[in-house]
């Protein structure tokens, strides 16, 4: 039982870096200057993508019969730091902004990188969330390659 528990909140903390993740690209959009708007298209499939992982999870939750939470990070054993991330948008300029987006996500991958590690996780869990944080790999890198173009 209390692997089952551990399981649940290790799916659970990745729920709420994805939630995160969503609010964070949310914020950032908000405040994007006009002369960098190209990068709401990029935001925005971020937001779909860490909408399709907490989907995921969310199922896997469902089969342990745990709710999945609906919140953002405020507690829990995995590092985060989107929260950090959605404070610091406003008024920076781009280079800024995808800084503190590469910073989100290096969270985002190392609370991955912790749950995939964690020996409470079952190994079909461990694979799901290996390829959730392969995928998201791809789009830190995107933001890293863009970070890397500004002057």
């Amino acid at each position: 039982m209390k692997t089952t528990n551990e399981a649940a909140e290790i799916l659970n903390d990745l729920v709420q870096i994805n939630n995160d993740r969503i609010e964070g690209y949310e914020k950032a959009i908000e405040n994007l200057k006009a002369e960098d708007l190209d990068l709401k298209p990029l935001f925005i499939s971020m937001i779909d993508e860490s909408r399709k992982c907490r989907m995921a999870l969310s199922n896997e939750l469902n089969v342990f019969k745990t709710e999945t939470e609906d919140s953002s990070t405020t507690s829990g054993k995995l590092y985060r730091a989107w929260m950090d991330v959605k404070a610091v948008f406003t008024g920076h300029d781009r280079k800024s902004v995808l800084e503190n987006c590469e910073f989100g996500e290096d969270a985002a991958q190392k609370a991955y990188k912790d749950a995939a590690n964690d020996e409470d996780l079952p190994a079909n869990l461990k694979t799901l969330v290996l390829e959730q944080k392969a995928t998201l790999r791809i789009s830190h890198d995107k933001i890293k390659q863009l970070r890397d173009q500004q002057a």
